[in-house]
């Protein structure tokens, strides 16, 4: 009987063991996001956090060898070590570690979270169209254009669409501005969905995910496409301005109010967190339809996005940084106090295009393209002019490929944008810039000792830098490229010669000046219209004469088409002869008698 009452005893403790085992494991087998799917719906915050969790483990987690062979522990800790580090950089914008983080999101979404072709839907709901949202409708179209023209999805998408012309602001007939608003993205997406395969619908939500997580929030896949660049935290009010503080912290109070209260050009009133702008073919155009959600968020993208080589924290005591990214785009952050918000800007310098054949166009454009090349070609120190955004950089870019490739370059610049070594490789170069601890002055000086034949200056932005560059030019090379932001050619003139007054390099301004004008040969001015479109406005050349100079305007744009002015002087003309081969000494002489025969012969 005893033994009887023992076995019956641990039969129950056995069954009462199974079934303590048998709930626990129901109890832990679904994962939070798993839960979700006994809603109609669920939130992809879900899936981040649970994502955010597992990678966290999976890269931090301390490795267990019990019953481990030698081999796959070195597997294991590979595998950690390459997460780690896909992870760090794909926050600095490095499309393969993006790739590599990508592939483990979505292992996760399959295995650990069970999305499948039924319960995809639950995320985004690709089955009711309606039900889908501005930003997943644009998700999904720039998704299936990413498929057909790569990272030229974006830009055949405006083109094909025509979604870059000008719209009329309410109340004012006169006035226009470039806007992609959520009219535009529902009818480009009712024009273009199709179908979608399991495989397509998961990728789109791998990238919802990841931008959330570790990307850059509703700009990451902009980021990838071949625009100008772009921007956020520029235009709206954030949660405590003004009367618009009673509202509330977030995006999900007031949306019924915004349309009753317009601005004074007539736009209904926006949140901070709803500023996203792209800057395409020169057209600054603001994508209202797309929204941060919450400031929080933001403040996110703006601490993340400038980190690529670790430039130091954006602190409120500095206020700004300004670096570049991974794939050589110059970005700028700033932050309160400094700034009245947060907020960023993207300037991309596409180096595919960086050719002047590409750059420009219209009717006799051989005649720049010509001019410019001869000009390198004849070593004249010329300047680059123009407005911001009127295309200086990517022209500065195509212009070295004209210089002589036996001659050493050297370029000094606030940030590496110009990545003259990721054009022309098998050039002798080296950029320096500024630092934290290093001046753009001492940069410059620098450069006297590293045997450099052409000097660059990225930007003449400073009166010390500005003083250098001629006192450089003069002495320290052969000649020099430097872009500046004036808007004649006069206005260049002074502002060179003021920068030598203000440094006290010299105290006499007619001294200055003729100091300046002794150094410049030409300068290229470019403009930028109101459509975006842009041109070189004229090529003039510095006439040094006994009392100063004289602007010799070389060619000009006139309706549409460029056309010969005034031809260069003689003496300019024949240093710059002295300055080729033989070869392009002939062509030039050519060229020349080609389009100012008359004039010449005169």
């Amino acid at each position: 009987m005893t033994q009887f009452a023992n076995l019956l005893g641990i039969l129950c403790v056995l069954l009462l063991g199974i079934a303590y085992v048998w709930i626990k494991a129901l109890s832990v087998e679904k994962t939070p996001a798993q839960s979700a799917f006994h809603e109609e719906s669920a939130p992809i915050d879900t899936l981040v956090a649970y994502v955010k969790k597992q990678l966290h483990e999976l890269s931090r987690a301390q490795l267990n060898d019990w019953g481990m062979s030698e081999d796959a522990w070195q597997r294991k800790l590979k595998s950690r070590a390459e997460l780690r580090k896909a992870l760090r950089g794909c926050t600095w914008g490095d499309r393969g570690d993006k790739r590599y983080v990508k592939s483990y999101i979505k292992d996760l979404l399959i295995k650990g979270c069970g999305v499948n072709e039924q319960t995809i839907g639950k995320y985004i709901p690709f089955h009711h169209r309606e039900r889908l949202t501005s930003q997943d409708r644009f998700e999904i179209v720039l998704y299936l254009y990413a498929q057909r023209f790569g990272d030229k999805a974006l830009a055949m998408l405006i083109e094909t669409y025509r979604l870059d012309e000008p719209k009329q602001a309410n109340g004012h007939d006169d006035a226009a501005y470039y806007d992609i608003n959520s009219e535009d993205i529902d009818e480009v997406f009712y024009a273009e969905y199709r179908e979608l395969a399991f495989r397509e619908k998961l990728d789109i939500l791998v990238q919802r995910v990841y931008q959330q997580y570790k990307g850059f929030s509703v700009v990451d896949e902009i980021k990838e496409q071949r625009i100008d660049g772009f921007s956020g935290g520029v235009n709206g009010i954030a949660a405590m301005d003004d009367d618009w503080g009673s509202l509330g912290s977030g995006p999900q109070f007031g949306w019924e109010s915004r349309g009753e209260t317009d601005d004074e050009d007539g736009h209904a009133k926006s949140w901070i967190w709803e500023s996203v702008w792209i800057f395409y073919m020169g057209k600054s155009i603001r994508l209202s339809f797309m929204s941060f959600g919450e400031e929080a968020e933001l403040k996110r993208v703006c601490q993340n996005i400038y980190k690529y080589n670790l430039p130091g924290q954006l602190t409120e005591a500095n206020g700004y940084k300004v670096n570049e990214m991974k794939d050589g785009s110059r970005v700028v952050v700033v932050r309160p106090p400094f700034a009245e918000s947060w907020a960023f800007f993207v300037r991309k310098f596409d180096l595919r295009s960086a050719a002047l054949e590409q750059l420009i166009v219209g009717e006799d454009a051989e005649l720049p393209i010509g001019l410019l090349k001869f000009l390198m070609k004849g070593s004249r120190i010329t300047s680059i002019t123009g407005s911001q955004g009127s295309g200086k950089t990517t022209m500065l870019m195509a212009l070295v490929k004209y210089i002589y490739p036996t001659y050493t370059l050297r370029v000094q610049e606030m940030s590496f944008e110009l990545n003259l070594r990721k054009l022309y490789s098998n050039r002798n170069i080296m950029t320096f810039r500024e630092t934290e601890y290093v001046s753009g002055q001492a940069g410059l000086d620098l450069q006297k000792k590293t045997d450099g034949t052409v000097n660059i200056l990225g930007e003449v932005a400073t009166d010390d830098v500005a003083s250098w560059m001629i006192q450089m030019a003069q002495v320290a090379s052969l000649f020099t490229l430097f872009t500046h932001h004036a808007k004649t050619f006069r206005d260049l003139i002074e502002s060179l010669r003021n920068s030598l007054l203000k440094t006290g390099v010299f105290r006499d301004e007619q001294i200055a000046e003729r100091q300046v004008v002794s150094v410049i040969d030409f300068d290229v001015h470019l403009r930028k219209d109101m459509s975006g479109q842009r041109y070189i406005e004229k090529i003039t050349e510095c006439d040094r004469q006994k009392q100063g100079y004289r602007e010799r305007v070389v060619l000009e744009y006139r309706d549409g088409t460029y056309i010969p002015v005034e031809p260069i002087s003689l003496s300019m003309r024949q240093e710059m002869a002295g300055e080729m081969t033989t070869e392009d000494s002939a062509a030039f002489a050519r060229f020349l008698d080609r389009y100012w025969r008359e004039e010449i012969g005169a």
